[in-house]
């Protein structure tokens, strides 16, 4: 038997909220152990209930999802945050991604969509649409950074190339026969000389400054 993906659902309209989980439930390997409709909520039950993936919409009452999400992810690391927003805007996601969201989904987002994309959060990947990456690199090919290769060693580059494919800590650390703790404060380090603040941010930014092909 085996272990199924633990979802929350935190999203304040109820009907949608009620379609997703039945579709959730209706799968294998998933299950959805809470659904909610505000922020304070969501935070309560991943206390309680401590889910693999929270499934979070933004527009909420009283805790909206965005700070819900801050505290989630800074609380209970474990726990990987997948944020449903109507607006696409590259400050927008940014703002997201470095509260903590693991992934982002527009509102529009098929169901089929949703599902996939909880798989491969869970595996520990970053799902951001097509259109949504896109406009990422773009902003970061304009941000100032006062980091650049040369300052990067070539172990950091190495895990950067991994990083950028999705792989997680643990499948680096296997493949690089390193401890994951030691992964993580190689990634700490890139993140510092690349002025970013998330796995994304410093993938992208590599990726458009041409650092990823090896030579």
């Amino acid at each position: 038997m085996i272990d199924k993906i633990k979802v929350l659902l935190a999203d304040d309209h109820a009907v949608l909220r009620e379609a997703t989980a039945e579709l959730i439930d209706h799968q294998p390997d998933m299950q959805v152990v809470g659904q909610v409709g505000t922020g304070d909520d969501a935070i309560s039950l991943v206390k309680s209930l401590r889910p693999d993936i929270v499934v979070m919409d933004i527009a909420m009452p009283r805790i909206d999802g965005l700070e819900a999400t801050r505290q989630i992810v800074a609380e209970y690391p474990t726990t990987k945050v997948i944020v449903l927003s109507a607006h696409q805007d590259a400050e927008h996601v940014l703002t997201l991604l470095k509260a903590g969201a693991k992934s982002f989904l527009p509102k529009t987002v098929g169901l089929m969509e949703l599902l996939n994309a909880i798989r491969a959060t869970h595996r520990g990947e970053s799902v951001l649409p097509p259109a949504v990456a896109t406009i990422l690199v773009n902003n970061l090919s304009g941000k100032s950074s006062t980091g650049g290769k040369a300052e990067l060693t070539s172990r950091e580059i190495e895990i950067l190339r991994f990083v950028a494919q999705g792989y997680t800590n643990e499948y680096i650390a296997h493949h690089l026969v390193l401890s994951t703790r030691t992964i993580e404060s190689h990634l700490t380090h890139i993140y510092t000389k690349l002025n970013v603040s998330s796995r994304t941010e410093a993938a992208m930014l590599a990726q458009r400054k041409g650092w990823l092909v090896e030579e």
